[in-house]
């Protein structure tokens, strides 16, 4: 086991990757419940709930599992939260004409697009393309992301309160308008339950407790029950063994997704896929240490390779696009730095297929404070932006607000990207020595285009 994964190399050991792994599966175990709902949208899109649950679950497992045996990568991999809204989105917007077998095809051909620009090494690139100010930003971004999610999950911080009058747009607000505002503590017991478990994490963090993260978790969990928070209904008449009979297994439609009328939506899959990979692989690499490493970029490259495969590998299974996901920082904070941690959430997905109603006790209130307690580990990065330096000042600023505000990675990266084109430019034309690498390009004028022309919200 230290031979393989080289535990020693990276100052770990079996105990700490397997407590890493576990914290990891329970952030990201909501995906198990919220994917299925998401993609079979009350029967919208005609996909059916206990197929999308396998593949959710099988997906997740087989693909992670791959990212720790072939990478050695402490991340983790499951159906993209965004992408599967926009996923369903797109069916229910059709009025039939884009059927979820079309949609799916398009995801798989959406996979097949970076295996070629992964071995062909263009997406590799992006690490000696983007300047280090803007890679720390990301990793701030991601956390500051991660901890938006935590508050929300929660109920900690609700959305879009906008005053006595009803709905306004955001240029016609005044002072006393919040688009956020506190949860309710008095009324939402998940929202105090939260509380607690955020001041119980903090403290085991503080007492450096090896796996404070897990504890927290499970010791929230536990407090919710009494408070009425954690929810043991799903234990009871609980069905143990999976019904794998409705799995749509390999149900693409390729022909209507060549349709000149969906490369849109192949490209949105691609382009947000792109930044959002990259993102998270990047950001939670660079929180692990693993960035520094001699093979870095080698890893990285296996790594997307990974990653292009298990987008395909999910459309064959029937879910929306398989991406890295950001809660593998929580593994990571918890100390985990090999790919034994991501094989152990592998094997707990899969797991869950048989475990499903014990894996979905945990109430998003045990987990969150996980997600907040991470997103304050990766703010630390943000020391490696030159504030200095307005070049990477000003787009790394945008890289971090812009990935929360909007609740998008891609948007955080991609406002970075075009800033720091434009803005090292104008700096050269007075003498400054930027340097741009010819992939930014390429990549700023493919954003620009996006925003351009294609509804980002859609």
């Amino acid at each position: 086991m230290d031979k393989f994964f080289r535990l020693k190399e990276n100052n770990t050991n079996v105990r700490t990757e397997i407590i890493a792994g576990l914290t990891t599966f329970i952030a990201m175990a909501y995906i198990l419940i919220v994917n299925p709902l998401t993609l079979t949208a009350g029967g919208a899109t005609g996909m059916d709930f206990n197929a999308v649950f396998v593949a959710t679950a099988l997906g997740a497992g087989l693909v992670t599992i791959m990212m720790g045996l072939f990478v050695n990568y402490p991340i983790a991999l499951a159906p993209g939260m965004g992408l599967n809204a926009y996923f369903a989105a797109v069916v229910m917007s059709s009025g039939g004409a884009i059927t979820w077998q079309i949609a799916l095809a398009s995801v798989f051909i959406s996979g097949i697009i970076f295996f070629i620009l992964t071995i062909t090494k263009v997406r590799q690139m992006l690490l000696d393309a983007v300047p280090d100010s803007l890679r720390a930003a990301i990793t701030v971004g991601i956390g500051l992301f991660i901890t938006i999610i935590g508050f929300k999950t929660s109920g900690l911080l609700t959305g879009f309160y906008i005053g006595q009058e009803g709905a306004k747009p955001f240029t016609e607000m005044t002072a006393s308008d919040w688009l956020l505002q506190l949860g309710n503590f008095v009324e939402h017991k998940a929202i105090l339950l939260t509380i607690i478990g955020l001041l119980i994490t903090s403290i085991l963090m503080v007492m450096r407790v090896q796996a404070a993260i897990l504890i927290g978790i499970i010791i929230t969990t536990l407090i919710g029950i009494p408070m009425g928070v954690t929810n043991l209904g799903s234990l009871q008449n609980a069905q143990w063994i999976p019904n794998f009979s409705s799995v749509a297994i390999g149900q693409l439609d390729f022909a209507g997704a060549l349709n000149a009328g969906l490369l849109t939506i192949v490209f949105t899959f691609t382009f947000v896929e792109l930044f959002d990979t990259f993102g998270t692989l990047t950001g939670t690499a660079a929180k692990a240490g693993l960035l520094d490493k001699p093979d870095a970029k080698q890893k990285i490259g296996r790594a997307m390779l990974v990653d292009a495969g298990g987008v395909s590998l999910g459309a064959m299974l029937g879910t929306s696009t398989i991406t890295a996901f950001v809660e593998s920082a929580a593994g990571v904070g918890q100390g985990g730095r090999t790919g034994l941690t991501s094989v152990t959430t592998g094997i707990l997905f899969i797991l869950a297929l048989f475990l499903a109603p014990l894996a979905l006790i945990v109430p998003a209130a045990a987990t969150a404070p996980a997600l907040i307690v991470v997103g304050v580990l990766m703010m630390g990065a943000v020391r490696g932006v030159e504030w200095d330096d307005m070049v990477y000042a000003i787009p790394s600023f945008f890289t971090i607000v812009f990935m929360p505000l909007t609740n998008s990675i891609a948007n955080g990266i991609s406002f970075g990207i075009v800033f720091y084109v434009v803005l090292a430019s104008a700096n050269n034309l007075v003498g400054g020595k930027n340097k741009i690498h010819w992939l930014m390009w390429v990549l700023a004028v493919l954003i620009i285009a996006r925003f351009l022309f294609i509804d980002i919200n859609a």
